[in-house]
């Protein structure tokens, strides 16, 4: 069991182990940091896994020239493209059956309704917007499947986002990973980081909370009757 623990701490939080990793196993890490990037985007039950601030630290140890920078960038951006991809066919196909399944459920009820609420706010650019924000990133191609977007359309938001997100984590880590402050604070920058990728979500859920606050408040429009004309 103890083991069994050990195992889910090291993949939940690789990001605070990859100096280790590289380290013990060098170029090794490239194939663990890619199967992490694929599941996280590809796989509808994995949201947990670290993300931003995995690519972060990635980023940042290829500033320490730890890691190379062009080989995370063309290994990570596959890994971020060919999972959403993924998970979009196996929403297409088996969406409706894995969401009826009564015998596991692959995705929180509230996931998939947070989601549904960034397509409707901001359509297909959601495939975009979702690569910086935890669980909706995961949900989003799984929802854009089962909705039937076209393959064509889901494609181009699905490079452009997975371009996007690797290059801005990678860089940021790279850029500013090797700052004496991030240093010696790493793990609180870290912290940081899923802070911030979170606050979307925290933003519309206030929000949407004010909005129904508003709408219980506001009161209801007054009927005016005309007066009825003597006969």
């Amino acid at each position: 069991m103890d083991s069994l623990k050990q195992i889910v701490e090291f993949v939940l939080h690789f990001d605070k182990y990859l100096q280790g990793f590289i380290e013990n196993y060098g170029t090794w890490t490239y194939a663990i940091l890619f199967a992490i990037v694929f599941a996280e985007t590809g796989l509808i039950f994995m949201p947990f896994l670290p993300g931003d601030s995995l690519l972060f630290a990635a980023g940042a140890l290829a500033g320490a020239s730890s890691l190379s920078l062009p080989a995370l960038w063309i290994l990570l951006t596959i890994a971020a493209i060919a999972g959403d991809a993924v998970n979009y066919l196996v929403g297409r196909w088996f969406g409706e059956r894995l969401l009826s399944a009564k015998r596991f459920r692959l995705v929180k009820p509230e996931h998939l309704t947070k989601t549904e609420e960034f397509f409707q706010k901001y359509g297909s650019k959601t495939i975009v917007i979702a690569r910086f924000v935890p669980i909706v990133r995961t949900v989003a191609p799984f929802v854009a499947g089962m909705g039937k977007m076209p393959y064509r359309v889901f494609s181009v938001y699905n490079i452009a986002g997975g371009i996007l997100w690797v290059s801005t984590c990678l860089i940021a880590g790279y850029l500013f990973g090797g700052l004496p402050f991030v240093k010696d604070n790493f793990s609180l920058v870290v912290l940081g980081i899923v802070i911030v990728s979170v606050l979307p979500i925290a933003w519309e859920l206030a929000a949407g909370y004010l909005r129904g606050r508003k709408a219980v408040a506001a009161p209801a429009p007054e009927t005016t009757s005309s007066p009825e004309e003597p006969v």
